[in-house]
């Protein structure tokens, strides 16, 4: 690890991650609060000083007004190495354990480090009940949708109790908040 003026560090023009307005603002309130982070995770740049993982995080540290940065260099990759470097480095291998994070820490203050703790909206309408007909068929089917976040997964009455277990599996897997389980166990 070696320190380098910021100047000296270019973005990688095919950087394919983006940050939104809020997330960026906590990035560089996180950088401004806690830079000696930036020493245990230092931005990766090639032998020409391209950086091949921690873009946001370089445009953050000149938002945040500092003139040096820590950097690794990843010499001695190959071209095609750097770029499944810069995908695998983006890459979130693991999942949040939501119960552990509601029962053993601080929302407020994980929030504020950055964290986005999923809304969930108990006013939201989850389920509707359809019925489509088929005029090849001349059948007609009854379906449930349930929706969550962005996702609306259909079922039939008959499918229901199977989607239920399922749920509820998923549930005892997972640890799932409680009052999510009670908002998606609410079928047709």
């Amino acid at each position: 690890m070696q320190v380098v003026k910021i100047s000296e560090v270019k973005t990688n023009p095919n950087n394919p991650r983006t940050i939104k307005d809020d997330k960026f603002a906590k990035l560089v309130k996180s950088i401004k609060e806690f830079p000696e982070m930036l020493n245990l995770r230092p931005i990766v740049v090639n032998d020409d000083m391209i950086v091949l993982g921690g873009n946001m995080r370089l445009k953050a540290c000149k938002e945040a007004g500092l003139k040096e940065v820590p950097i690794i260099k990843a010499s001695n990759l190959t071209e095609q190495q750097q770029k499944e470097f810069i995908i695998k480095d983006n890459v979130g291998f693991g999942n949040w354990d939501w119960d552990s994070l509601a029962n053993e820490w601080d929302a407020e203050e994980i929030t504020e480090w950055g964290l986005d703790i999923p809304n969930f909206d108990t006013d939201e309408e989850f389920t509707n009940e359809y019925n489509i007909s088929s005029e090849e068929s001349g059948t007609t089917l009854s379906l449930c949708a349930v929706k969550f976040k962005n996702y609306t997964i259909y079922v039939t009455k008959e499918e229901e109790e199977a989607f239920e277990k399922a749920i509820i599996n998923y549930v005892d897997d997972n640890g799932i908040i409680t009052g999510l389980m009670s908002k998606l166990l609410g079928l047709c």
